[in-house]
């Protein structure tokens, strides 16, 4: 039995030495940086093998002359394997201690360097710095750095917008260009334009080149949105250093002394005339997702219109390409419209739903859940918490003089 188990052992050993030098070899094929000569040095050792083991190995057993013999072949055979393997041996050793220095072999991937450039840029140095841009543009064509670094020279620094546009066009048009890429430089585009140019026109026009490459996408909604917006308030935002001078007039002498501060508190935009504003406007921008979303509040708030308001919010939340941050903020407004307008709580709750529903593993769906689980205690804080009169206290306190409050300075 014992003799059994030794032999099994042996076995096992055996299979699982040669699963460890066969997964050696393969590894070590696998990364040769010359296998052809790595292959040749296995077959070597393999015959050196069989002529240790056929022919030197059982002269040792015969003594005599041909012991002396396998000596001579077995140091031969050492000698040889030395030679072949030493350089290879001592490489695998030292490769670990030499990598922390240079790195090992492993390729370095490529890429473009604009250090140089971007001290020229700093040095006032802008048309050599689009010389050196350049170089690294004639090595890394596609780069999306190096040709908004150069667009941005020659925008900002040469004031030359045209050209700009033009760097930008070139690299927008290639096939290889990746969308958000493509987009984010048509939007840089108008940007300048309305920045340097003040030119709303053209701005629309770079914006428009994203709608027509990429339509119905997230990145033709967005540009339509920056349309929408072009004439109000972004291009004043845009245009600060040519505002003008204001007059402030001069405030309210003594404010503490007087009766009353009604005709001091500015008056609020008229709610009608808002909603007519932005009902006019998404006649003729219906993606602009921030005026629908004001015109809902207005309907819900100043005309008691839940279901105009409902109507609005559900067409941004149907809207294609939009995000999901967006949806969840609009599906929580109509919530809370739905509270204050007198809607139930089933409606409500199916409407906080519809976040779990569409987003079931983002943080918004949990958020969602969370609102459920303390919505009645919303609809209980928003009934009307009945009024306590407070006592009539004597006015002009701080005036009265006599024999308590003493004589008047």
């Amino acid at each position: 039995m014992s003799r059994v188990l030794d032999i099994t052992v042996e076995a096992v050993l055996s299979v699982i030495g040669l699963a460890v030098i066969a997964w050696i070899c393969i590894r070590a094929f696998r990364h040769s940086p010359d296998r052809g000569a790595l292959a040749v040095k296995w077959i070597v050792t393999a015959v050196a093998f069989w002529f240790e083991f056929t022919v030197a190995a059982p002269s040792f057993a015969k003594g005599g002359f041909d012991a002396i013999f396998g000596l001579i072949l077995t140091a031969v055979i050492g000698a040889c394997m030395a030679i072949i393997w030493t350089g290879t041996i001592t490489d695998v050793l030292a490769k670990p201690f030499a990598s922390l220095y240079d790195g090992g072999d492993q390729e370095v991937e490529p890429k473009p360097y604009y250090s140089i450039a971007l001290t020229k840029r700093k040095l006032n140095h802008p048309l050599e710095a689009i010389v050196e841009i350049r170089k690294q543009l004639a090595k890394f064509p596609n780069d999306y750095e190096g040709v908004t670094l150069l667009a941005n020279i020659q925008a900002e620094d040469l004031k030359d917008l045209p050209g700009a546009e033009i760097t930008f066009n070139n690299f927008c048009n290639s096939p290889t260009t990746p969308d958000k890429q493509a987009a984010a430089a048509w939007t840089q585009v108008a940007d300048w334009h309305l920045k340097l140019a003040q030119d709303s026109g053209s701005a629309r026009l770079s914006l428009e080149k994203i709608i027509a490459k990429f339509p119905d996408t997230g990145l033709s909604l967005a540009a339509a949105q920056r349309i929408s917006r072009l004439g109000g308030t972004e291009k004043q935002l845009l245009s600060s250093h040519d505002r003008h001078a204001m007059f402030v007039p001069e405030g309210v002498k003594s404010p503490g002394l007087r009766d009353s501060m009604e005709d001091l508190i500015p008056e609020e935009t008229n709610p009608e005339i808002l909603a007519a504003d932005f009902v006019k406007h998404l006649e003729s921008h219906p993606l602009d997702t921030e005026a629908r979303e004001k015109l809902a509040i207005i309907y819900a708030r100043h005309y008691k219109r839940l279901d105009l308001a409902t109507l609005e919010l559900k067409q941004l939340i149907e809207q294609p390409n939009q995000t999901t941050r967006h949806v969840a903020h609009w599906l929580n407004l109509l919530a809370d419209l739905q509270i204050h307008g007198g809607a139930d709580l089933d409606a409500v709750r199916g409407t906080l739903l519809k976040i779990v529903e569409m987003f079931p593993d983002l943080p918004v769906a949990e958020i969602a859940r969370s609102r459920l689980n303390r919505l009645k205690l919303e609809f209980k804080g928003k009934e009307e918490t009945p009024g306590k009169k407070l006592g009539v206290y004597e006015q002009n306190i701080g005036l009265k003089y006599g024999p308590t409050y003493g004589s008047p300075r």
